[in-house]
């Protein structure tokens, strides 16, 4: 799958994902460690990219202001890792892609919740 990486997503996260084969770039590749959230998804809409974060204030953006497409909000900790990747694998394995990108979905130690997207046609 094709991800944009947050800044805010931790290293052992963004090797879990290499190591599975995924296609990552980082918004620190794109010059958008200081851009806003919005531009944030504007980017990875254009790019055809779902975004992973760790910044919950992407729900706002993405069903009250309409912007850019899919997003996988982790809520992670440096104690509960190893347990969100193994809920992440679910989700990436659980999902297509274009489901995906047309998701907002909140990964946790406990599970995930997958909330589709409003039509924006």
């Amino acid at each position: 799958m094709r991800f944009l990486l947050d800044q805010d997503v931790y290293a052992k996260t963004i090797r879990f994902l290499q190591e599975s084969g995924h296609d990552l770039v980082r918004v620190s590749e794109l010059g958008l460690s200081r851009a806003s959230d919005a531009t944030v998804l504007q980017t990875a809409q254009a790019q055809n990219r779902i975004l992973i974060t760790r910044d919950r204030d992407y729900g706002n953006l993405v069903f009250v202001q309409a912007l850019g497409s899919g997003v996988i909000y982790l809520r992670i900790l440096p104690t509960t890792l190893a347990d969100v990747h193994a809920e992440l694998n679910r989700v990436v394995t659980t999902y297509s892609e274009d489901a995906l990108a047309k998701a907002f979905v909140v990964v946790s130690q406990g599970g995930h919740r997958f909330r589709a997207l409003p039509d924006r046609n």
